[in-house]
């Protein structure tokens, strides 16, 4: 048997990041078995689809490495195909023609709770508080259609639903791959709607079908449809076709455990791109929402498709948790191509610098960043760390880079000018060579000698060592912010 599994979303907003999981595990799962991922677009709701909305799950799951295989599917493009299978399934006796109105439906329902609310009134007795109790409790129960056994329409043009006829005893039974044996009663499952009035299908119809035309094996989707499979299954059994495996996975919560919200971070899965976090970084952070394999925190794409199982996905909600993020998506920039990182690195660069940098800075930054990859978990962070590549900060310095660039420091600084100014090979190996020599020859600790040169270098902006800075400055750049701090400081004197 081929693996075939689908992500099947309505295309009515952005990819969710619940969404976007079920759509890797999906995908996991397939590559996993050597089968066959499919993607299914249910654009049913008309008034709700719209193209930008496709747009934007193509573009979140082309930025997660989802392809999918084959053609997309259009559910819209389906329509003639449900409604033979509904009709199919009159002939089959499994479904009928109802000829109650959405009007009679309400009038049931408010019925039910009219009756409901006068049971508790406090002058009844027990008889008549049961036999009300009793009377709303039918009145509310799982819709069972006088319809379903037959019966002429009550006029000749009525409109009609088509409906399917409700198994009448006995339970419906799905052993799922993470929820474990669920079964429910039959009673508690309505005659439902296959086709509307209007002759349009129902998404319980519809999936179905689709999913039984498209050879889907395993429906892999969230627990809050956990309650459709037993409406489902009917449908499967009644076409007398094979009913495909399930995993139900459960919601993803916030850090405080409240049903996700905006109110916990982003939810587009998109979102995360554009707060500078790396596809790969959201991806694995996503499979391990609720999944695990031994002790291992962090897999890549390779690793999890090797060692992936539903069976291995939890029961219990998992919790976002964006400090966990920022440690996956650190650890992926570390992991990162440098010429790749480089190119996802530059507009945040010129963000970051409020202009666009020129080649000269930039082929410093590129020169440093294999160095630098360890300073920053997301983007903007990481390029953040590289403003002192674009400024000496000399107007701007913080009270720890004055102090480094008064008195007795500002004549070390010039010493220290002449000792590195005329080194042949300007490198950092070099360089911190020459910063000992120095330090020795005048009986100093590198704390005396350091503080000057970062000030007058960085202007109290966070870098790393000295001596690779000065390599990455260049001896032109490295020379000329010295040169600045004596001028200002010799002007002052005057």
């Amino acid at each position: 048997m081929t693996v075939i599994t689908r992500f099947a979303p309505s295309p009515t907003g952005m990819l969710h990041i619940g969404g976007a999981r079920t759509a890797l595990f999906n995908y996991l799962f397939a590559r996993h078995n050597q089968g066959k991922f499919l993607l299914r677009i249910e654009d049913t709701d008309k008034a709700r689809s719209t193209q930008a909305a496709v747009d934007a799950i193509l573009d979140g799951m082309a930025w997660l490495g989802l392809e999918h295989d084959g053609d997309i599917y259009y559910q819209s493009e389906r329509a003639p195909r449900h409604a033979e299978v509904a009709e199919a399934l009159v002939e089959k006796g499994a479904a009928f023609r109802c000829y109650v109105t959405p009007e009679d439906l309400q009038a049931r329902r408010d019925e039910g709770e009219q009756v409901r609310a006068a049971a508790k009134a406090e002058d009844l007795s027990d008889e008549e508080r049961t036999a009300l109790k009793k009377k709303a409790e039918a009145l509310l129960a799982p819709f069972r259609s006088p319809y379903r056994d037959g019966g002429d329409p009550p006029a000749a043009n009525a409109p009609y639903t088509i409906r399917l006829r409700a198994p009448d005893t006995g339970d419906i039974a799905v052993s799922d791959k993470v929820q474990g044996d669920v079964r429910v009663r039959a009673s508690e499952i309505d005659d439902l709607i296959l086709l509307r009035a209007d002759g349009s299908p129902t998404y319980m119809l519809a999936v179905v079908v689709d999913d039984h035309d498209m050879g889907v094996t395993h429906v892999v989707r969230g627990d809050d449809h956990l309650r459709n499979t037993f409406r489902q299954i009917p449908i499967y059994e009644a076409m007398a076709w094979t009913v495909p495996e399930f995993a139900h996975v459960p919601m993803i919560h916030g850090d405080d455990g409240a049903k996700l919200s905006k109110r916990h971070g982003a939810l587009s899965t998109t979102a995360y791109r554009d707060m500078g976090y790396l596809p790969e970084a959201v991806a694995a952070y996503l499979l391990r929402l609720g999944w695990s394999h031994g002790d291992q925190e962090i897999f890549t794409r390779e690793e999890a498709i090797s060692v992936f199982s539903l069976e291995a996905i939890n029961k219990a909600p998992a919790r976002l948790d964006l400090n966990k993020l920022n440690d996956v998506n650190a650890f992926f920039i570390r992991q990162a191509d440098t010429d790749r990182l480089f190119d996802l690195l530059h507009p945040w660069l010129d963000q970051a610098a409020g202009h666009s940098l020129g080649a000269d800075v930039l082929d410093r930054i590129h020169a440093a960043l294999p160095h630098m990859k360890d300073r920053g978990s997301t983007l903007p962070e990481l390029a953040e760390s590289f403003r002192f590549f674009w400024t000496a900060n000399a107007d701007d310095l913080n009270k720890k880079a004055r102090k480094a660039l008064s008195g007795d420091n500002l004549l070390r600084l010039g010493n220290i000018r002449e000792a590195i100014a005329n080194i042949p090979n300007w490198g950092d190996t070099a360089l911190q060579q020459a910063l000992e020599s120095f330090c020795s020859a005048h009986e100093l600790s590198f704390g005396q000698v350091g503080p000057p040169i970062r000030a007058a270098l960085t202007g109290g902006l966070p870098a790393p060592d000295l001596a690779p800075v000065m390599a990455w400055l260049g001896r032109e750049e490295t020379l000329a912010r010295i040169d600045f701090h004596l001028a200002r400081a010799e002007a002052g004197s005057e």
